[in-house]
């Protein structure tokens, strides 16, 4: 278990009620002293005028609550779960935990279970579990969702929009691979011979455990392969525990329990191995943001403290951990196609205090040219963009980033967040790499 500072040591999640058993998020209400700086920073306020943004969703409807038979907005729905207005507030105002636990009694209370809308949402939010059957027939489901007529009726039919494109699935899921590659018996041999290779101890305690979420294992299993042989690189000897969805497309749709059920999966098999001595990292930075603060502010799970407590974003491990921008700045990438990249920060990694990170990383890597597009919102927001009725709205909160990026020479694009790449895609035809993709290229033997 590390005991290193991380670059975002002054993350905490926000504690408004340590000592009840039912959350009550009005003391938290009672913080925020109307400075509007959390709508401000909203950006689905500063294109939708009818949005009364996060003041509202958050403090002033729990002040309404206080009133008897006083029920959510409505309005909710249209929070993307960005959590920009989390890291706004001079007040620290626990304010997406307010939306998050507003979405989930909306949904209890106020949504028609036999809606359309409701098993659309439901089915976006726990896309792990079609994707884990689309994965078994890989080719048949990319040729379904790439059928135009089958696209259209999925909108008419079910509020998905039909204009973007479906991912695909790969041919072989990232847990396969990794199988094949021997699992933790192989990890632990390769690692070894690593320490062996840049003279450290062969027998250090170099322990880690890789939450790849949904995305990595069923759709872009390069960037969990990429991760792997960078981890091995710097010999650190890998497991891939059994692990569910993080959960952050749930509490985004308002489904707690759903995202709880789950949660306690990843908690229980993740908290034996920090036990161990492991710390876990995660490739996603939508999935470290929902293990470092939704689990512990919304979840009494044993455990989830010290999992959060020992939870990193890879890149930021390695940085604390290892010379990483040393190893960068000797080598040197020959692959023309990452000469220049236009990088997004996701608002789960600014919210983490991560946005930096990779600029940092490849300032002194010779062949990479990467630069920032600005600190606007992607717009898709995970679930959010993907519904018919959103569409607009996020491609009006992506533009800025596309004007950006199509600033910027070249056509491949870069970020953290799985879904912030499939709008960067949508919105230019550019390709997208993880950083960690270039870490990789940079360090191959």
């Amino acid at each position: 278990m590390s005991d290193a500072e991380s670059p975002a040591d002054d993350f905490d999640p926000i504690e408004v009620f340590p000592d009840e058993d039912s959350p009550d998020l009005r003391p938290g209400a009672d913080s925020c002293y109307k400075c509007s700086t959390c709508d401000t920073n909203c950006p689905v306020a500063e294109v939708d005028d009818d949005f009364p943004g996060p003041k509202f969703q958050g403090p002033e409807q729990w002040r309404l609550k206080r009133k008897e038979d006083t029920s959510v907005d409505d309005s909710i729905k249209k929070c993307s779960n960005c959590m920009r207005c989390d890291s706004a507030c001079p007040s620290d105002v626990p304010l997406s935990q307010m939306h998050n636990s507003a979405r989930a009694e909306y949904v209890e209370e106020e949504m028609s279970k036999t809606s359309v809308e409701y098993w659309r949402n439901r089915v976006l939010a726990n896309y792990r579990t079609s994707a884990f059957f689309a994965s078994k027939v890989p080719r048949l489901a990319n040729a379904a969702m790439d059928f135009g007529p089958a696209r259209w009726v999925l909108e008419k039919a079910f509020g998905v929009t039909s204009e973007r494109e479906f991912p695909d699935f790969a041919t072989e899921t990232f847990r396969e691979w990794w199988t094949r590659q021997g699992g933790a018996d192989g990890s632990r041999e390769r690692a070894r011979e690593a320490r062996e290779r840049r003279g450290e101890d062969v027998g250090a305690d170099k322990k880690v455990a890789y939450f790849h979420g949904c995305y990595a294992n069923y759709n872009t299993p390069e960037v969990a392969k990429a991760l792997v042989r960078v981890y091995e690189h710097f010999g650190y000897e890998l497991v891939v525990p059994k692990q569910r969805c993080s959960g952050t497309p749930m509490f985004a749709n308002g489904m707690l329990e759903d995202a709880e059920r789950h949660a306690k999966v990843n908690v229980s098999s993740m908290s034996d191995l920090v036990e161990q001595g492991y710390d876990a990292v995660a490739s996603c930075t939508s999935c470290s943001m929902a293990i470092r603060q939704e689990y512990p502010e919304l979840f009494d799970i044993d455990g989830v403290r010290e999992v959060a407590a020992n939870t990193w974003d890879a890149l930021e491990y390695l940085r604390v951990q290892e010379d990483l921008s040393g190893e960068l700045a000797a080598a040197d990438v020959e692959d023309e196609h990452l000469a220049q990249l236009a990088y997004h920060a996701p608002c789960h990694a600014r919210n983490q205090g991560l946005d930096g990170q990779a600029l940092d990383l490849f300032e002194d890597l010779t062949g990479v040219d990467a630069e920032d597009v600005g600190d606007s919102c992607s717009g898709i927001s995970g679930t959010y963009g993907w519904k018919e009725e959103n569409y607009e709205t996020s491609m009006q909160i992506g533009e800025e980033m596309f004007d950006h990026m199509e600033d910027v020479e070249g056509e491949v694009g870069m970020t953290e967040c799985p879904t912030c790449a499939m709008q960067m895609e949508h919105g230019t035809g550019y390709e997208i790499k993880h950083p960690l993709e270039v870490v990789d290229a940079a360090l191959a033997d």
